[in-house]
């Protein structure tokens, strides 16, 4: 504005210049929404997610990691007015749960959601521990997309060992009286999926398959990025030894990337489902590594 009116001479209304400031700043916020947009690139991340959620090492501590990851994310998705529904929740013995699956729902929730996966760590003072001491826990996040029906994905009946056994709710308890309740194997690869929270057998298997398909169209890709990489003379860790992402709270606050070097002190709002700065740094450092292949 300022070039425009000493290149004519004249002063701009004052009202003009504050109608094409605003105008400007809706563009540059419009420019960064489509520019983030970009960054999702892979087939799949406009899909709905499955995310898993397993407690790692470390015991109680580690059962309640896992269900303070499960909080964060909840928050997360109800701050993009996604639903999230659980599918397998198993609840740990004096606090916290041993695994959570949660089926996401909403436009690019895998796209978001696959900068999550791998092992995430938290260093803090031990509510569970009389002696106050510092504890680290791990637990393992798995995030897969729902696939379409038409995915090519080969499943052989005789490579499936199929259980079924009975739901449970909080505390062991029945949630129901059949033996409902899907937990299905892949010989092959040794991938588990259990799915509980359908009302009957048939619809709980039809999920667990889902979800199944799922982790195999996953394992495949993995295959062919690791394939990549190896070409690059790369290494890539697996997924337990693929550490995401910190979380220290004693003796300073700080939550930090692994992958992106991003980090902030802001502990309790990351936990409080502000995800999406951590999320576009890995976008941007995945599209970064991808396009250096």
């Amino acid at each position: 504005v300022a070039q425009k009116e000493e290149k004519t001479g004249t002063k701009l209304d004052d009202t003009l210049v504050s109608e094409l400031v605003g105008r400007f700043k809706e563009l540059e916020g419009e420019f960064d929404k489509l520019e983030f947009l970009v960054l999702f690139n892979d087939k799949y991340d406009v899909s709905n997610a499955v995310l898993t959620i397993h407690a790692g090492t470390g015991g109680t501590d580690a059962q309640d990691w896992a269900q303070m990851l499960e909080r964060m994310y909840l928050r997360f998705c109800e701050s993009k007015k996604w639903s999230a529904e659980a599918l397998e929740r198993s609840v740990g013995g004096e606090a916290g749960i041993k695994s959570v699956t949660l089926k996401i729902t909403g436009r690019w929730a895998y796209g978001y959601l696959k900068s999550e996966a791998g092992v995430h760590r938290l260093v803090r003072i031990s509510p569970f521990d009389a002696e106050k001491m510092r504890h680290t826990s791990f637990a393992l996040v798995e995030a897969v997309p729902e696939l379409p029906a038409t995915a090519a994905v080969e499943i052989k009946d005789e490579d499936l060992r199929v259980d079924v056994y009975r739901s449970s709710g909080a505390g062991g308890q029945s949630v129901n009286t059949t033996d409902s309740a899907v937990r299905i194997v892949h010989a092959p690869t040794g991938i588990t999926v259990t799915c509980q929270n359908e009302r009957s057998q048939q619809q709980n298997k039809e999920t667990a398959l889902k979800i199944l398909k799922a982790k195999l169209f996953q394992l495949e890709e993995q295959k062919h990025f690791a394939a990549e990489a190896a070409l690059r003379g790369e290494t890539l860790a697996p997924e337990w030894g693929n550490q995401a992402r910190s979380y220290v709270m004693q003796p300073y606050k700080m939550v930090k990337d692994h992958r992106t070097d991003y980090e902030t002190q802001g502990v309790e709002s990351v936990l409080d489902g502000k995800l999406e700065e951590f999320m576009e740094s890995y976008l941007r450092w995945r599209k970064r590594t991808t396009h250096n292949a």
